[in-house]
């Protein structure tokens, strides 16, 4: 089922995800539904707290990226991350545009580095612990993100941020349009 994506301005988005009882029988219809969710926005990656729920999941998928690309070394990956925790972040800082499903219409450049270790559960709820670089650490890096209730739009240069704020200001509002359902403050749309 696709499901609406939470726009900027709500709370769940600043929050603080919690851990995931992987026993919840309710879980495998949620990851489809993330999937589904995720496909039918053109995003690379969701997280829980933009389809309203406080918890610690995280999708990616980068294979489309890479197909694009045709990039050189970095192979796309497709996984859901469950109760992700942060090992490492390493490596020299690169900037790159990034967006939001959750903030549409809105795009900076952002810097990160170029390598993260999780240890996390997949979606069959077997652990591992990996490192990621390039264009697959950089969505892991602002899906996770999402979980510890961080914004890319807070990591911008405080310049773009200024010049960025009346759209933000007009998404917390609800006022703006996207190609998929977005849930905001005050209702659906």
């Amino acid at each position: 089922m696709i499901l609406p994506v939470y726009a900027y301005g709500q709370p769940v988005l600043k929050r603080r995800a919690t851990d995931v009882d992987v026993t919840n029988t309710a879980l495998p219809e949620l990851l489809a539904n993330m999937w589904e969710t995720m496909y039918h926005a053109n995003g690379v990656g969701l997280a829980a707290p933009q389809i309203g729920k406080s918890m610690r999941i995280f999708l990616v998928d980068t294979i489309q990226l890479h197909d694009d690309e045709k990039d050189s070394n970095d192979e796309g990956i497709k996984v859901a991350f469950i109760n992700a925790e942060k090992i490492e972040e390493d490596g020299e800082e690169w900037p790159y545009e990034e967006g939001c499903l959750s903030i549409p219409h809105v795009r900076g450049e952002v810097e990160r580095p170029e390598r993260i270790t999780l240890k996390y559960l997949d979606g069959n709820f077997v652990e591992h612990t990996k490192t990621f670089t390039g264009m697959n650490a950089r969505v892991i890096q602002h899906e996770y993100d999402h979980i510890d209730g961080v914004l890319f739009v807070e990591k911008l240069k405080p310049l773009k941020r200024r010049l960025i704020s009346r759209k933000l200001d007009k998404i917390k509002k609800g006022q703006v349009s996207a190609d998929y359902r977005l849930k905001f403050a005050m209702g659906t749309r």
